[in-house]
């Protein structure tokens, strides 16, 4: 077995001697336990997770699905790019959720906006869809669709070769589509990308690489 195990592991005892959890030499990816706890990966606001990492090919196609919960009103959800200007990004800024996409001629969005007192910030679970379709995009979210014009008709294909960023990014990695670089306060759960009819739904604790993320466990309330 070369994987960590996603549980809450409390009163060890070795040789009739209870271990002292306050006091530890040193820790890796390893988190408080929460007495209610939900299906999801926390995320807890300093790093991200990295999927993919021969990198992600967008292209013409990609749809996108994931349910969040956060009480933060910026946060970076997911950003594919490109050594050039082709990329997709994710992101909830100002508490509106933004799906930009650039297939190589410039920069277009799509925002979808909470109406009156609903608010995306609420701790609570929101399903959030964002779909490309060549030079197409739309965004769903909780079932409210919003597109938006594309003036750039004949780019279709947003040529990517990096890897998935999903919660943020790291400082020395470019994102031709993100605004933000504040990682994700919360939890996500359920991404899946299509393109076609190939349907992949990420395991975060696949990542190769993950900082300030853990797998399999979502605090039932904020701490």
């Amino acid at each position: 077995v070369t994987h960590s195990i996603p549980a809450c592991i409390g009163s060890m005892t070795i040789n009739g001697k209870q271990l002292d959890n306050e006091s530890l030499v040193s820790i890796f990816a390893v988190n408080k336990c929460y007495e209610t706890v939900q299906d999801g990966t926390f995320f807890d606001g300093s790093g991200f997770a990295a999927l993919v990492r021969e990198g992600y090919k967008v292209r013409s196609d990609v749809n996108i699905s994931l349910e969040f919960r956060t009480t933060a009103v910026h946060g970076v959800l997911l950003g594919v790019s490109s050594a050039k200007v082709d990329a997709i990004g994710l992101e909830i800024v100002h508490g509106k959720v933004l799906f930009h996409v650039n297939n190589g001629a410039g920069r277009i969005t799509a925002t979808y906006e909470p109406r009156g007192t609903n608010s995306l910030c609420d701790g609570k679970w929101h399903k959030l869809q964002a779909n490309k379709s060549k030079h197409h995009i739309s965004l769903k979210i909780d079932g409210n669709l919003v597109h938006t014009d594309n003036p750039y008709v004949q780019s279709t294909s947003a040529d990517t070769n990096n890897p998935i960023y999903v919660g943020g990014y790291p400082a020395d990695v470019k994102q031709n589509c993100l605004t933000s670089k504040t990682s994700f306060r919360g939890c996500l759960r359920n991404l899946v990308l299509t393109k076609g009819q190939h349907t992949e739904l990420f395991d975060f604790s696949r990542a190769f690489d993950l900082r300030g993320v853990f797998p399999h466990s979502c605090p039932g309330a904020e701490h």
